[in-house]
């Protein structure tokens, strides 16, 4: 006779890695019943990086820099295409001011990198014992750019910016985000509708796993359930941070043992990749019947995302998003400012490729919001000793102001939306 869930959760606490897996053995039929809801979804086309390869090159035009040099992570297969990890040996894209992208990699990772390449790129490779920022100092040579400023990616390590300034003297080596940021931070209709599939992803996961939460439940069990739920529905999940009880009033979580109990909060923030976009999207219960102070900082911060909501207008700085929101809070007695109880982080965080990326939604955040520019709003509240809780949604910035990926709830009644 196979054994109920409540049983295997029992099993769980005594055996964790059995139980963990004899819980998703459970859900297996269950499971069944979904199926991939990314299937059809058009991914990004070479057309569209050539796109990209042409804005950035405006942009460097425009802000006087001759080449920028990219590390392997986001940026790099934004731009090429190519998927790769960083290592002591160096692989890295050059897109100068005019002309087709280099890529440098070493000789014996050249047929793997191509692979991925998915735009025209003049390939220079070196050997074991030879310098490649020495490729790099002789592309830039060879195309006339070696008096031009050079622009390095943010993220792209010492080493890099290091060699690079040995192996070409002449250059001034300055910060690429004027090129990178100016590309990323506006996302086109394909990116958009990539991200939107992410978060449908997570929203079907959510509406899976909540209805399956049972009193003794651990924050990997949960979490376990909404990973295999986000892979049925065709996301790659990324995260699935469970926080039960106290432990929801410390955002990222604490280290004390967890267990769903009657009356308790329940928050999770999940997020996954389709196509390498990402969704970020976070819901909070209550197991049980709620009391009224859960309550009222429920409807709190579901007011507060509303109010972050509206302030998010084109041509408005990033930084007044999280004023106003702080501003409503302040006036319903947390904070004032950072200060717990309250709001103690930033109301939201850009999105796209990375689940964090340039700029967020925080005080003193000067870039105006623009069509095209994507951030979670996720105004949650803490009262340590107690509880948390945070309800976040994405949104991105059309031409009549923003508009959710996930629509946040309304109602502490049907918490997931």
């Amino acid at each position: 006779m196979p054994l109920s869930r409540r049983q295997l959760i029992a099993a769980s606490a005594a055996l964790p890695l059995l139980g963990m897996s004899a819980l998703l053995r459970a859900a297996e039929p269950d499971l069944a019943n979904l199926s991939d809801i990314t299937s059809g979804i058009a991914g990004i086309t070479p057309a569209e990086r050539q796109a990209r390869i042409a804005r950035a090159q405006s942009l460097m035009r425009a802000n006087g820099i001759g080449a920028v040099l990219i590390e392997p992570g986001a940026s790099l297969t934004y731009f090429t295409g190519v998927r790769w990890g960083r290592s002591e040996r160096l692989t890295a894209a050059i897109i100068p001011m005019e002309g087709d992208p280099c890529i440098v990699t070493p000789f014996f990772e050249e047929p793997s990198v191509r692979q991925s390449l998915a735009i025209p790129a003049d390939v220079r490779v070196w050997q074991e014992d030879q310098n490649p920022l020495e490729r790099v100092a002789g592309f830039l040579r060879d195309r006339k750019l070696a008096a031009q400023p050079v622009g390095i990616d943010e993220t792209a390590r010492f080493f890099a910016f290091d060699g690079l300034a040995r192996a070409l003297p002449s250059a001034r080596l300055v910060s690429a985000n004027p090129v990178i940021r100016g590309c990323r931070m506006i996302k086109t209709a394909p990116e958009i509708a990539l991200m939107q599939a992410a978060a449908d992803v997570t929203m079907a996961a959510y509406r899976w796993t909540h209805p399956r939460i049972e009193k003794g439940m651990t924050p990997p069990d949960i979490g376990a359930l909404m990973t295999a739920a986000t892979r049925k529905l065709g996301g790659a999940p990324e995260f699935a941070l469970v926080l039960i009880g106290e432990a929801a009033a410390y955002p990222h979580g604490s280290s004390a043992p967890q267990r769903v109990r009657d009356g308790q909060i329940v928050l999770m923030d999940c997020g996954c990749t389709v196509q390498g976009y990402q969704s970020d999207i976070s819901r909070t219960v209550v197991f049980g019947a709620a009391s009224a102070e859960q309550r009222k900082v429920w409807n709190d911060v579901a007011r507060g995302q509303q109010v972050a909501n509206a302030a998010a207008t084109i041509g408005t700085p990033a930084g007044a998003v999280d004023d106003a929101v702080r501003r409503f809070y302040e006036g319903a007695g947390y904070g004032p400012g950072y200060k717990l109880p309250g709001l103690s982080h930033r109301t939201g965080h850009g999105i796209g490729m990375d689940g964090h990326e340039p700029v967020n939604l925080v005080h003193g955040e000067a870039t105006p919001l623009a069509a095209g520019m994507c951030f979670s709003n996720e105004p949650g509240l803490y009262l340590p000793g107690k509880f948390g809780v945070r309800m976040e949604d994405c949104f991105h910035m059309t031409d009549t102001g923003p508009k959710w990926f996930s629509v946040p709830p309304v109602s502490l009644d049907a918490p997931i939306g």
